[in-house]
């Protein structure tokens, strides 16, 4: 028997490939599933099922194209109603792989099909617990997503949740593993951990919602305590993953078209495509095709391309650096955006040598923030989250997160200055080329972000405050 954890970083997402005596099970997939074929003919198996712990909300899981390719059924837990063939397998039913033998645990909660699957080796032991996003390393799966497929209140499946824990994982032996679907970074959870596996007892000793003599209502206010608005393309992913979607292939074909800078300035002005640049932050603000956004690709780019693009079915055309198109496509279609119609072959110097247009955001360094924000026409705009500015900000600044930026454009005017920054230039580039593209031409990125600032030691900030004190209603 082999345990195969697949970790995808900028998802904070587990997937799994197990195999025994020549078959296989995959668990939750990635949308590109290439890589699970790929292990599988290499260990000369057979894909016998490819399991879903539940309908995923933050990424779109490749279980059709998978199924569709290898043969495996879908298996899902009680309750669930997907659209498409697959196994609703009954709680306590098993699945036998090779030697070693899978059985459903019903645990709803996150949501009401979710499920987790217990794996026993061939003596029967139980070896792992596949725990989907019903408990994490340090955390359980956040119980407001599934409220309006559920028709329950939040605190009516965190109740269900603590159920599902106390009644179906507590009671396992200490020595099985966990290995969940999500780590830190993911909006699935609120407090988990860096690692992404751990023994099932020591989560009993450290995990704060299976603290031992935890009443249902404690359980409720704490879970419940502090959880953020999620990102708006959650109920559009879960959507696709109950309803099915177009094949990954058909979706990368029709991205991976490269536009010379003729053909993609006609594709911008003629389409109601969205220019998106995924270049490096500082080397955008040098130069970048106007009205374009920046998301870099080698920050958290799909939960903001998620937070900030409201419609998965926009039109997307891609700017990246020469040789990363493919990957940019690719990481689209995890989150539901499916619809990139072409890049700019060369990247933005053939744009730039053909003699287009170019446009650009100022950038001032940390020094210099000191003086500038003694000129009383400059405004100082922190767009971290919440927590980050109550934890310690610039005395004076305003708090404008860059996660509900959309809500707020009134509350801007074009003819002040903006002094912009997050806690290190990432979110602050997106940011200022959101607001540039909207006719905002007075807006001045700080290099480095809070953390340059801080260091300087030439800007009064507040004093520091722990951010777990602050408590999101």
């Amino acid at each position: 028997m082999r345990i195969e954890q697949i970790y995808t970083g900028c998802l904070a997402q587990g997937a799994y490939y197990i195999e025994s005596e020549g078959e296989a099970v995959v668990i939750d997939p990635l949308r590109e599933v290439e890589p699970y074929m790929e292990k599988a003919e290499k260990d000369n198996a057979k894909i016998k099922y490819v399991f879903e712990t539940h309908f995923h909300a933050d990424f779109v899981s490749g279980h059709v194209d998978l199924s569709k390719k290898t043969g495996a059924p879908i298996v899902y837990g009680p309750s669930a109603n997907p659209a498409f063939e697959a196994i609703v397998a009954k709680d306590g039913q098993e699945f036998k792989v090779g030697k070693v033998t899978f059985t459903v645990l019903h645990t709803p909660g996150h949501t009401m099909e979710s499920s987790c699957y217990l794996l026993k080796d061939e003596n029967r032991k139980d070896i792992a617990l596949f725990s989907g996003d019903t408990l994490f390393i340090g955390d359980v799966g956040r119980p407001d997503l599934a409220q309006k497929a559920a028709h329950m209140t939040r605190e009516e499946l965190a109740g269900t949740l603590y159920d599902s824990l106390r009644n179906k994982i507590i009671p396992l032996a200490d020595d099985i593993i966990v290995y969940p679907a999500h780590g830190a970074g993911s909006a699935c959870g609120k407090n988990m951990s860096i690692e992404t596996t751990d023994t099932l007892g020591h989560q009993k000793q450290t995990n704060y919602a299976l603290r031992q003599n935890m009443t249902k209502e404690d359980f409720i206010k704490e879970v419940t305590a502090g959880l953020t608005t999620p990102p708006a393309y959650f109920p559009l992913n879960v959507m696709m993953n109950k309803e099915g979607y177009e094949s990954i292939d058909e979706v990368m074909e029709r991205g991976n078209h490269a536009l010379s800078p003729d053909a993609f300035e006609v594709a911008a002005n003629e389409t109601d495509a969205l220019m998106l640049d995924t270049r490096d932050a500082k080397t955008f603000a040098k130069g970048f095709v106007p009205n374009s956004i920046n998301i870099g690709i080698d920050g958290n780019f799909a939960p903001w391309v998620g937070a900030l693009i409201p419609d998965i079915k926009q039109k997307l055309l891609i700017i990246a650096d020469e040789g990363r198109e493919e990957e940019v496509i690719t990481r689209l279609a995890r989150v539901g955006y499916d619809f990139t119609i072409g890049y700019l072959k060369g990247g933005f110097e053939a744009w730039k040598n053909a003699g287009k247009e170019v446009d650009e955001i100022e950038t001032v360094n940390a020094e210099s923030v000191a003086d500038l924000i003694t000129q009383p026409s400059v405004k100082i705009l922190d767009v971290r989250n919440e927590k980050e500015f109550f934890s310690e900000h610039i005395d004076g600044a305003v708090n404008f997160p860059l996660d509900n930026v959309n809500d707020h454009v009134s509350s801007l005017y074009k003819e002040t200055k903006y002094l912009v920054h997050c806690a290190g230039g990432y979110r602050s580039m997106i940011f200022n080329s959101i607001f540039k593209a909207r006719g905002f031409d007075n807006l001045v990125d700080i290099q480095g972000g809070f953390k340059a600032i801080k260091e300087s030691g030439q800007v009064k900030t507040t004093d520091f405050v722990c951010p777990t004190t602050l408590v999101t209603k």
